[in-house]
């Protein structure tokens, strides 16, 4: 299947290959099976020519190829949708839900409601860019179609994609903002655990106080790394593990732990505005 969208040149005197190698970022295996295919079309609707300087403002038509993502979708999408064009989705996913199947032909996962709303539209293609413990609320930024995926994973990695999330952890304390700066590796008595290593990957986790009592504690807290289970891991290394989440070392008795994705921040890739979706339900 094709996905196409428009797009006017925001350069002047610009090439093809350097808009997609030095402003889109595309990487080369991308960018050629474009070229082979003659995705990119001028107004007349002919393959442009990647050489040719174009000015400023000159429209585009750009063709992707898509293959159909695999998820089996849902009956009905009801997962609430916060952004949406032609190029991303932001949902918000409830706690108590996998971001997406771990097995083939696995259902009721996020991503199975997102692909019931994108089929409906006509779309065969949605993949989640970053995901959330299956415990952790919140904002799940969803590519539409392989160029932007490509794009925003690279965003991500460049720590280009701001994360922010609400944290309520157990205990007062002291320290009213600051960076956890941890390695975190597999807990080598429980695979589905992760815990703190010198051997494990680098782990940032910056934090701020924004409200207490002499038993709860709530921080913002925005990612710099995304490790598997990486809020949890840090604030329980420090003594202040997620209030509920007693697979970290939580006391306090509730049905789930208290975590949410609050808010992502990027600017995007091809439109270049500046996309700011919060979600404080």
């Amino acid at each position: 299947m094709i996905t196409t969208f428009q797009y006017a040149l925001q350069q002047d005197n610009i090439t093809i290959e350097q808009l997609l190698r030095d402003d889109f970022q595309i990487g080369k295996k991308i960018m050629h099976e474009m070229r082979m295919a003659k995705s990119i079309l001028n107004e007349s609707g002919e393959p442009v020519v990647w050489q040719h300087h174009h000015p400023i403002g000159t429209k585009l038509t750009f063709n992707v190829n898509v293959e159909p993502s695999s998820y089996v979708a849902a009956d009905n999408c009801e997962v609430p949708i916060l952004f949406e064009d032609a190029h991303v989705l932001v949902v918000s996913k409830p706690a108590d839900m996998a971001t997406h199947p771990n097995e083939p032909g696995q259902t009721g996962t996020c991503m199975n409601h997102v692909i019931a709303h994108v089929n409906k539209q006509g779309g065969v293609y949605a993949e989640h860019v970053h995901r959330l413990d299956q415990g952790t609320k919140g904002l799940v930024l969803i590519a539409k179609h392989p160029l932007i995926k490509s794009m925003l994973d690279r965003m991500l990695e460049e720590k280009k994609i701001i994360r922010t999330y609400e944290a309520i952890v157990d205990g007062y304390m002291t320290q009213k903002s600051g960076s956890i700066r941890t390695s975190i590796g597999t807990d080598r008595h429980d695979s589905a655990r992760r815990a703190v290593s010198p051997s494990g990957q680098t782990a940032i986790t910056h934090f701020e106080v924004v409200g207490q009592d002499a038993n709860f504690t709530k921080v913002n807290v925005i990612l710099e790394t995304g490790r598997t289970h990486q809020i949890r891991v840090h604030f329980s290394s420090i003594g202040h593990p997620i209030a509920g989440d007693r697979m970290y070392g939580s006391r306090t008795r509730q049905d789930n732990y208290s975590l949410q994705a609050r808010k992502l921040q990027f600017v995007h890739p091809i439109t270049k505005e500046m996309v700011i979706v919060e979600d404080y339900k």
